[in-house]
């Protein structure tokens, strides 16, 4: 077999089919998953063993390690669980990645998938075009699946033959003759392989090729796998570049707990390597068979045994051919297990070190955000949680918009205090101060509505379900509404600042009257907040801020009112019912934006209510 440019093309299209279709199942799966798998998140209790579990269940769900480890470094870096929290998930994702090898090594030779692949996407594609979001998911995931195990299919038929191709073949001896030298090359190959691909799934699917075909020795396919473990770090290390100190500590400690496991693994090789033969052996069959049968029988028989080119009505070949088979799927079994049992042992030892690992990584990056003084602590001066560097898994990234948005609403409520600081301050120097505190407020609220929304806009970009399409709507409306609450607060802090420039004094009963109404609206504002915080709102809490707003429209009815008799009676001069009145009728627009806020999020819960309907 001559191995020219279309043979290279042939084997990179066959990694990409693999790849491919991973990326769609997993894609599926999250979709189909929606809102169920974001409630996997309240497991994540401060119980190590429970976040663990979850992590095993979450990676075997989504078949991907590096998925669920980008999703936690986000989670991690919008606050919503701990890098403690964290640490245990990520230790736990490690062992549910070997169930993406379980179902290789299972369907892959005592099953023949690929000839069940075409049918499989006959199904999946007529579910693309279903109404029902739920029939699309499955319909990806039926197509991934089937798109994986041809690519694994194309890969086993496309790679060189090496008895045509001696250079590659004496390559290969020369690199797999030197013992534990040949161990560490192997696993350096593992290693930048996975940093390339990006998956450590398509790493296990080159070495069991390679190793079923038995060209190289059961311990050097081991190696290859154990190189994979380190590789699949760089996904996570590449989401958490733009994010915040813990978000990069979530990443680093997935990179510490898979250096460490693999640096007692190579020290402890061969001993490992034994009990896993014996473990596999035991449930099976011998992984080394295959090999040390394909170095002391004929290259061409073994050639037609791999390329499945043996005549089988004769019974002699049908025997040689399952014969053969079994001592595949003995080699895919061991790989397998060698994956499974480093990890179990790996979470089995990290688990109990989870307090010491957050110590190290912490001390490893330290948190240097810079921050601006005030009165009221520090603010930061950029959002905190989320970032353009964290987009792998945007079903999910909605979770760190609605954290910033929550910031967003604490931190323009700070601007009521300041209001009324102002409002009450006679010193001019220090109402100043705080005019400018508060325009500054409103400037970094400007800016947060640009940047979450930008934010959301990347994520909507992305294939997301329908409930989370509400989702970002909503979201959108919930800072615009928020930022219009800041305008609101920056405008009566500009007529406060007109009032002191002109001498304008309100007698008591006008200041009565503003004081009511203020904090009518600061009852109205943490009612909201509320909401927003729990970020989720029934009719009630409807209902709730409703009879807070009609409180304010009938305050300020009434105020307008009494306004006109007080001013065609010459209590105070126009100037000063002018002033009264525009703080009243801003307060009043802070009124209607809160209800606004809460609408928007009460839309969502009746949204996710049809799409959990039709999910039905």
């Amino acid at each position: 077999m001559n191995f020219g440019l279309l043979e290279i093309l042939t084997l990179l299209g066959s990694v990409g089919m693999f790849l491919y279709g991973m990326k769609l199942m997993s894609e599926g799966l999250q979709k189909a998953a929606g809102s169920r798998l974001r409630n996997i998140l309240n497991l994540m209790t401060n119980n190590k063993f429970i976040g663990a579990l979850t992590g095993i269940f979450i990676t075997a769900l989504v078949q991907s390690s590096s998925a669920t480890t980008t999703m936690i470094v986000s989670f991690v870096n919008a606050g919503l669980i701990s890098l403690q929290q964290s640490m245990a998930v990520i230790f736990g994702a490690n062992v549910g990645t070997t169930f993406t090898a379980w179902i290789i090594s299972i369907f892959g030779f005592r099953v023949n998938i690929s000839a069940f692949a075409i049918p499989l996407i006959g199904i999946g594609v007529p579910l693309l075009f279903m109404s029902k979001s739920s029939y699309k998911n499955w319909g990806e995931f039926l197509i991934g699946f089937a798109l994986l195990f041809l690519g694994l299919d194309y890969l086993n038929t496309s790679v060189p033959d090496l008895n045509s191709n001696p250079v590659i073949l004496e390559t290969l001896h020369g690199c797999a003759d030197m013992g534990y030298g040949s161990v560490l090359i192997f696993f350096a190959v593992g290693l930048v392989l996975t940093m390339i691909v990006q998956a450590s799934s398509a790493t296990f699917a080159i070495a069991l090729v390679m190793c079923s075909k038995g060209w190289i020795h059961f311990d050097l396919a081991a190696a290859l796998i154990l190189g994979g473990n380190i590789g699949t770090c760089i996904t996570p290390l590449l989401a958490s570049i733009s994010g915040n100190a813990n978000a990069k500590r979530a990443a680093c400690g997935h990179l510490i707990f898979n250096v460490f496991g693999s640096v007692w693994c190579l020290a402890l090789y061969y001993p490992y390597l034994k009990l896993v033969s014996w473990i596999t052996t035991l449930c099976t069959g011998d992984p080394n068979a295959l090999y040390e049968y394909a170095v002391t029988t004929d290259q061409s028989l073994v050639t037609a045994l791999t390329d499945r080119k043996l005549d089988l009505s004769d019974p002699q070949n049908a025997a040689l051919a399952s014969g053969f088979a079994n001592m595949q799927y003995y080699v895919s079994f061991g790989l397998s297990m060698f994956h499974t049992v480093f990890n179990l042992i790996n979470i089995c030892i990290m688990i109990w070190f989870t307090k010491a690992y957050v110590k190290i990584v912490t001390a490893m990056i330290p948190d240097r955000r810079k921050t601006l003084g005030g009165a009221d602590g520090a603010e930061k001066t950029h959002l905190e949680f989320i970032t353009g560097g964290l987009m792998s898994t945007s079903e999910l990234s909605i979770l760190q918009a609605h954290k910033e948005i929550v910031v967003m609403g604490e931190r323009t409520h700070r601007m009521h205090g300041m209001a009324l600081e102002m409002y009450g301050e006679k010193d001019e120097i220090k109402a100043a101060e705080l005019f400018a505190r508060i325009e500054k407020y409103e400037d970094i609220s400007d800016n947060m509505e640009a940047e979450i929304a930008a934010y959301l806009s990347k994520v909507a970009d992305g294939k997301l379900s329908d409930e989370s399409k509400h989702q970002i709507q909503a979201k959108l409306r919930e800072i615009s509404e928020i930022e219009s609450i800041a305008d609101s607060y920056y405008n009566i802090a500009r007529i406060l600042k007109r009032r002191g420039e002109n001498r304008i004094e309100f007698n008591d009963t006008l200041n009565r009257n503003i004081l009511k109404m203020m904090s009518t609206v600061d009852r109205a504002f943490c009612q909201m907040l509320r909401v927003l915080k729990i970020n989720e709102a029934s009719r009630s809490d409807l209902e709730e801020t409703l009879n807070i707003e009609m409180l304010i429209n009938s305050l300020r009815d009434d105020l307008k009112s009494s306004n006109i008799i007080d001013l065609n009676e010459g209590k105070y001069p126009y100037s000063v019912g002018t002033v009264y009145m525009d703080v009243i009728g801003e307060c009043e627009k802070i009124g209607d934006y809160i209800v606004n806020v809460v609408e928007a999020i009460v839309n969502v819960k009746v949204s996710k209510s049809i799409v959990d309907i039709d999910l039905d």
